[in-house]
C-alpha cells in the first residue's frame, strides 16, 4: 500500500479499543500496539512525521500494510497486545529478551553428584527449582553462600568422572570445600550436604542449625576440636545465609520502584526491590533507545514486558509517570499474581524520593555504558537522517549576524566537527559597505566572502562543510543557497528557528519545510547549543567592536596615529588606561619611535603646551570599526 492509502485506511478505522499490527512488504510483523481508539492512535503514525522520533519515522517507512483486531475493552486489548508481542517478537517493540528479573535456583537431581545453578525459568526437565528470587546477582550470591557454608564444590570438575584425577584445587586448601575430588571422600557425605542445602532453601534453618549444633557439641566432647571448629563456622555461615535469603526472597512481596532514563544512544530501565522499607535488590536492563515519544508509553511497555508471565509479583509498584493504561494493567498483573497488585504514581514525599533514586540509577547505568563518542556519533546520525543527508555531517558551520544600527555590523561563523566545537576554526566578519542593518544582505556578503576564500585556496577557509546552519528562517536559508549556487557549490542548508522566548524551536529548509527536533531531547539540545554558541560569538565581537571604536576616538586625536598604529597599541596594552601609564620605552616596544614619542607626549604634556596657547584640541576623527576576525 502507498503512504496515502495507509493514511486513508487509518482514518477509516473505528473509534474502538483494539490492537494494530504493522507489517512490512515481506509480511513480517514489525510492530504491535494497542489503542483506546484505533482511529486516533493509528492515524498519528501517518501525520506530522517531522515531530516523530527518527526511529518512528524509520518504522513508518517500512510499513507496507497493517491489520487491526477490535477488542471489547482496553483490558482485552492490553492482554492481546502482550500475547502478540510474545508470539511475533517485533523488532520495533520494546523487548526485554534477556529476562533478567526473578530467576530460580536449579538443582540437577537424579545424579550421583547433583549441582546447583542459576536458571531464568522453571522448566519441566526433572530438575528441582527453588524461588523465584529478586535478581540474578542476589540469587547467585545465595548459591555462592550455600556452597561455601556447606563446603560443596564450586569448581568445574565433573563428578564422579574427575574423582582422583589430579590434586584438590585451591578451594580445598583454603577450607572452602571438603574436597570431593579425593578418592577417600565418601559419596554419602556429598548427598548429606546436598540434603542440608535443600532444607536450607526450603527455609528450615532452625532445624539444620540444631543438627549442626548437636554435632558440634559431640565433636567437642570427643576432643575433636578441629571438627568442632569446622562445624561452628558452618553453623555461623548458615545463620548468615538464612538472613540473606529472607531478605532476597522477601523482595517479591513488598514494593518495587521503577525508574527509566532515555539516553541519546542507549536507555535504561531500572527496578529497585524493597522489603520492609529497605533496599534488597536491583534489576536493570540497557536497551537501544525506544521509538515511542511518550514516556508513559515506554514505561507501560517495559513494565508489562518485565513482569509478564511471572507468578510472584510485588504488592505495589511505584511508577515514575502516569500510565494511560494503568487500570487495565493493574487488573492484568493482579489476575496474574492471584492477589491485588497496586500501581502507584507518587507526586511527593518519601515514595517520590524512591522514584528519583531509581531514575538516578538508570542515568548512571546509561552514562557508564555509553561513551562520549558514542553519544556524539548517535546524535549526528540522527541529525543526518532527520535532514535527509546521505551521511552524518562531520563538519557543521553555523552563521549569525549581529548589529547595533548602522555601525558595528558583524557576523560570526562557528564550526562543529564530529559534534564538538572546533574553536580554532571560528571566524569573525566585519560587514563592508552596508547602508544600514540588513540581515539578508549581510548574510549574502558573509557567505560570499567565506566560500570565495575557499575557492581561492585560503588555508583559513580550506575546509568545505557538510552542513550549513543559518540563524534565521526560510529566507535566510534561501540566501545561502543562492550564494552557493552562484559560486558553483552545493552544501545542505537549513535555518535555525527560534520561539517567542528566543530558544531554538525547529530547523527549516530553504523550501519552507519545518523539521521538528523536540521529539529527541539530545538532538534538540545539540542544535540549541550550536545556535547559542554562534549567537554568543557574534554578540561578543559586536561588543568588542563598539569598545574599540569608543576607545579609539582618544587615540585618533594624536597626530601620526592611524588605524594601524591604534590597533597595534590596543593589541599590546589592551586598554587606553594602560597606554596612558606606559613609559616611553614601553611604548617603543609596541610602535615605531616617532609614534611612541607622539603618544607619550600627548598623554604627558600639559594641554597648553601641547596645542599652543591660541590652539584648541583637535576634534575626534570619525569612528571607524577596529580590526577583528578574518576579513576577506
Amino acid at each position: 500500500m502507498t503512504f496515502d492509502e495507509l493514511k486513508e485506511k487509518a482514518h477509516a478505522l473505528p473509534l474502538k479499543p483494539g490492537v494494530y499490527i504493522m507489517q512490512d512488504a515481506k509480511n513480517q510483523v514489525i510492530y504491535v500496539g494497542k489503542a483506546k481508539a484505533l482511529k486516533n492512535r493509528v492515524s498519528q503514525y501517518f501525520a506530522h512525521l517531522a515531530s516523530h522520533t527518527e526511529k518512528t519515522r524509520a518504522m513508518v517507512s517500512q510499513i507496507d500494510h497493517f491489520d487491526v483486531i477490535v477488542a471489547d475493552s482496553e483490558f482485552e486489548a492490553l492482554v492481546l497486545e502482550n500475547s502478540l508481542i510474545k508470539r511475533h517478537q517485533p523488532r520495533y517493540n520494546i523487548l526485554l529478551k534477556d529476562d533478567k528479573g526473578y530467576p530460580y535456583i536449579r538443582l540437577s537431581v537424579g545424579e550421583a553428584y547433583p549441582r546447583f545453578s542459576l536458571a531464568n525459568k522453571a522448566a519441566e526437565d526433572g530438575a528441582r527449582y527453588f524461588g523465584p528470587y529478586g535478581s540474578r546477582g542476589s540469587t547467585q550470591t545465595i548459591i555462592d553462600a550455600l556452597l561455601a557454608a556447606l563446603r560443596l564444590p564450586s569448581c568445574s570438575r565433573n563428578f564422579p568422572r574427575d574423582i582422583g584425577k589430579g590434586r584438590p584445587c585451591l578451594n580445598y586448601h583454603m577450607g572452602r570445600c571438603d574436597g570431593y575430588c579425593r578418592r577417600e571422600m565418601d559419596q554419602s557425605r556429598y548427598a548429606e550436604a546436598i540434603e542440608q542445602a535443600v532444607r536450607l532453601l526450603e527455609g528450615k534453618f532452625q532445624e539444620v542449625g540444631e543438627e549442626l549444633q548437636a554435632e558440634m557439641e559431640q565433636a567437642a566432647e570427643e576432643l575433636r576440636f578441629e571438627r568442632a571448629a569446622e562445624l561452628r563456622d558452618r553453623y555461623q555461615a548458615i545463620e548468615l545465609l538464612g538472613k540473606r535469603q529472607k531478605v532476597v526472597a522477601g523482595s517479591l512481596a513488598d514494593t518495587d520502584v521503577v525508574g527509566f532514563h532515555r539516553g541519546e544512544a542507549k536507555s535504561c530501565f531500572v527496578v529497585l526491590h524493597y522489603v520492609d522499607g529497605e533496599l534488597a535488590a536491583k534489576d536493570w536492563t540497557l536497551m537501544e533507545t525506544p521509538m515511542e515519544e511518550d514516556e508513559g508509553d515506554v514505561v507501560s511497555a517495559l513494565v508489562r514486558s518485565f513482569y509478564g508471565g511471572r507468578g510472584n509479583l510485588p504488592r505495589q509498584i511505584l511508577l515514575p509517570c502516569e500510565l494511560e493504561d494503568e487500570v487495565p494493567m493493574a487488573r492484568m498483573l493482579s489476575e496474574q499474581a492471584g492477589r491485588r497488585v497496586a500501581l502507584v504514581t507518587p507526586r511527593r514525599g518519601a515514595k517520590m524520593d524512591l522514584i528519583r533514586l531509581a531514575e538516578k540509577n538508570a542515568v548512571e547505568e546509561v552514562v557508564r555504558a555509553t561513551s562520549r563518542e558514542e553519544r556524539q556519533s548517535k546524535r549526528l546520525e540522527l541529525l543526518g537522517k532527520l535532514l535527509g543527508l546521505p551521511e552524518p555531517p562531520g563538519r557543521i558551520e553555523a552563521y549569525d549576524i549581529s548589529n547595533t544600527g548602522r555601525d558595528d555590523i558583524v557576523a560570526s561563523m562557528t564550526v562543529f566537527v564530529d559534534g564538538r566545537p572546533l574553536k580554532r576554526d571560528y571566524r569573525h566578519f566585519k560587514l563592508k559597505d552596508m547602508d544600514g542593518p540588513d540581515d539578508y544582505a549581510s548574510m549574502e556578503q558573509v557567505l560570499t566572502r567565506r566560500f570565495q576564500r575557499y575557492l581561492d585556496g585560503d588555508e583559513k577557509f580550506g575546509e568545505k562543510p557538510d552542513l550549513l546552519l543559518i540563524d534565521g528562517g526560510t529566507t535566510h536559508a534561501r540566501v545561502a543557497v543562492k550564494v552557493l549556487a552562484g559560486l558553483g557549490l552545493t552544501v545542505p542548508v537549513f535555518g535555525m528557528v527560534k520561539d517567542e522566548r528566543h530558544r531554538t524551536r525547529a530547523l527549516v529548509s530553504p523550501a519552507g519545510e519545518e523539521i521538528g527536533i523536540q521529539g529527541n531531547p539530545a538532538l534538540f539540545a545539540f542544535v540549541g547549543q550550536i545556535q547559542e554558541e554562534t549567537h554568543r560569538f557574534a554578540i561578543e565581537f559586536n561588543r568588542l567592536q563598539r569598545t574599540r571604536r569608543v576607545q579609539g576616538s582618544v587615540l585618533d586625536q594624536i597626530p601620526g596615529v592611524g588605524e594601524k598604529r591604534r590597533a597595534e597599541l590596543l593589541k599590546h596594552f589592551k586598554s587606553i588606561k594602560n597606554i596612558k601609564a606606559a613609559s616611553l620605552e614601553e611604548l617603543e616596544q609596541a610602535v615605531p619611535k616617532h609614534t611612541a614619542r607622539a603618544v607619550y607626549g600627548f598623554f604627558h604634556t600639559p594641554p597648553a603646551i601641547q596645542h599652543g596657547k591660541d590652539e584648541t584640541p583637535c576634534e575626534s576623527s570619525p569612528a571607524r570599526p577596529g580590526d577583528g576576525g578574518s576579513k576577506s
